[in-house]
């Protein structure tokens, strides 16, 4: 696949370094200009390449976003109707300032990426581990006590090919359910950051 990034930074290029080393390409897209991107594209080798968000959006079988939550709003949508985004982000009001919706729990920040994208398939994973551990803790399927990450979305189709990705990249999946179940594993809940394994990751998201 070619995977595109809206967002390359710590967890966007530890992403795109699992996903080349699964086999994909990656376009890779930052708010400072392709040409601020040489270093990472030159690390990740010939399958990576650098372009504008809006190029990354397009190029992208499955798009990530990566950004600070707060500048949702610049995610280009039009070349995103009907992609599989995968939404990276974590609410922290300290950095985004305040939302009153979601200080309130009326909505979730990936329901809002969603609604500002409308007609992508918008599936939440990767904001619940830390990136060192994401480049560091992936082990082969049926490893014991592998670590599980979770997801949440509102297309099934679009869940399963997330969690194909995940299991590629070292990790067993537990499906939260829909995407405003994201909210049971964002900041400040049992199942935002430890290491946990698919059971004791569904125990931590009951408890959510």
């Amino acid at each position: 696949m070619v995977i595109g990034f809206i967002g390359s930074g710590k967890i966007g290029g530890t992403l795109a370094k699992l996903a080349v080393d699964a086999g994909h390409s990656v376009v890779l897209s930052n708010s400072r200009g392709p040409q601020t991107l040489s270093e990472l594209v030159a690390r990740l080798g010939p399958e990576a390449r650098a372009a504008t968000a809006a190029e990354a959006a397009e190029a992208g079988d499955i798009v990530v976003v990566t950004i600070p939550f707060g500048r949702y709003r610049e995610v280009p949508a039009g070349p995103l109707e009907g992609k599989i985004v995968i939404d990276t982000d974590n609410y922290y009001f300290e950095r985004d300032g305040h939302f009153p919706e979601l200080d309130a729990g009326e909505t979730t920040d990936s329901e809002l990426l969603a609604a500002h994208l409308p007609g992508a398939r918008v599936v939440k994973a990767f904001n619940a581990i830390n990136y060192v551990h994401l480049a560091e803790q992936g082990q082969a399927a049926g490893t014991e006590n592998r670590r599980a990450l979770p997801i949440a979305g509102d297309d099934d189709e679009a869940k399963k090919a997330v969690a194909e990705l995940i299991d590629s990249f070292g990790f067993d999946v537990v499906d939260a359910g829909p995407l405003a179940e994201g909210r049971r594993f964002q900041r400040d809940k049992p199942a935002y950051g430890p290491r946990l394994t698919a059971a004791e990751l569904r125990d931590a998201l009951s408890r959510g």
